[in-house]
């Protein structure tokens, strides 16, 4: 794909470019909207938002990361919605939707084995969910879409530093929250400290 010549002809207003740009990073924008919001409407209202923004604002882009560039608008959406969620919250804000638009872990074959990675990845999904906006930003960003600090501290618009802390707080508080639902996930997922106990009796 000529991204370049495509952002190119978004900018001459070429709606087909457009198109083209978002077919090639709409998954990873909806998983990146997915993971932050925690259920597949607000995620999707999110995206289309994103799209949205990014369209009538592409002449404004100048270059470097395309992907980081519209993981900052989608970042965006998303804090506005979550922001408008504590303003007027609703009956349904608790009820979460894990079922899973891309996998946190690779898929297995098997029905056991994929019903295990189930149970692993609606664990996952449900700690995410519980994390602070901000830490659960910047745990998305770098543990589940691979950004580099760098990158994430560009999409998030905070500093470096801002993102080591909060990605430290995220991962302390992920590894707590999965210790305390570890009886759930699948034996070979459990933390260390419960296999060192039972590779002892």
């Amino acid at each position: 794909m000529d991204e370049a010549g495509l952002i190119e002809d978004a900018q001459r207003g070429d709606i087909n470019a457009f198109n083209t740009l978002v077919l090639h990073y709409q998954d990873a924008v909806y998983n990146m909207a997915y993971r932050v919001m925690g259920e597949h409407h607000a995620a999707s209202d999110a995206v289309q938002e994103a799209f949205i923004s990014a369209y009538r604002g592409i002449e404004r882009f100048r270059g470097g990361s395309f992907k980081s560039w519209l993981m900052r608008i989608v970042t965006n959406a998303c804090y506005d919605e979550l922001r408008r969620r504590k303003r007027r919250p609703t009956a349904d804000i608790d009820v979460l939707d894990y079922t899973e638009p891309a996998p946190l872990v690779s898929r297995p074959e098997n029905p056991e084995a994929h019903a295990e990675h189930a149970a692993l990845s609606d664990a996952i999904q449900g700690c995410i969910n519980a994390l602070p906006d901000d830490q659960r930003m910047i745990a998305v960003l770098c543990d589940v879409q691979g950004c580099s600090y760098q990158e994430a501290a560009d999409i998030a618009g905070v500093s470096l530093g801002t993102v080591k802390s909060r990605l430290s707080r995220a991962r302390g508080r992920l590894r707590v929250c999965l210790g305390a639902v570890r009886e759930l996930l699948p034996r070979r997922y459990r933390l260390d400290s419960e296999s060192s106990e039972e590779s002892t009796r």
